[in-house]
């Protein structure tokens, strides 16, 4: 581990609600071949079009005690990705949110993100989150997601990515 990186604890990692498994969940929430690094990704099915439903699908985790993300000089989430070419382009975005309610959200700036058939590093520069009001030193839920959060009225597509490797890093110094 380079001394940039904090690892998002893998006990976490597997975790995660996954929301859009809750009619359809396999005996395992976890990929075991489509991964970016170590035996496990994450799928994520979403299927933004169901009657009935919100028109956007994530997946949160509620951490059992909230979180400084300011400790140990962290700036950077990390996490990889890796879409379907056949899925339906819906903004990937990351929530996070701390005890107070406060939550931003970042979209990731390609639209058609959950179409890319590699695996794709995306970073954001956690001031992106402060920005919006939310307190680092007191993160309380992280959700990522496919879809315009909080939609619930404007149909859209479906498909299946896949999340791997979320870590928390020191931002690189400039020379």
């Amino acid at each position: 581990m380079s001394d940039q990186q904090i690892v998002f604890p893998s006990e976490h990692r597997d975790r995660l609600k996954n929301v859009a498994y809750t009619f359809n969940s396999p005996p395992s929430f976890t990929e075991e071949s489509v991964v970016h690094t170590g035996g496990k990704s994450m799928p994520l099915f979403y299927d933004n079009n169901k009657q009935g439903f919100s028109r956007y699908s994530e997946t949160e985790l509620t951490l059992s005690s909230p979180h400084d993300w300011t400790a140990h000089g962290v700036g950077v989430l990390s996490l990889w990705f890796r879409g379907i070419a056949g899925n339906a382009a819906e903004p990937l975005y990351v929530a996070v949110s701390n005890g107070n309610g406060t939550q931003a959200v970042v979209v990731n700036g390609d639209p058609s993100a959950a179409t890319i058939d590699a695996w794709t590093e995306w970073t954001i520069d956690l001031s992106e989150f402060v920005n919006q009001g939310v307190n680092l030193s007191d993160v309380d839920k992280i959700a990522i997601g496919l879809g315009t959060k909080g939609n619930l009225t404007a149909p859209g597509g479906s498909g299946n990515i896949f999340i791997d490797d979320i870590r928390l890093y020191r931002p690189i110094s400039q020379p």
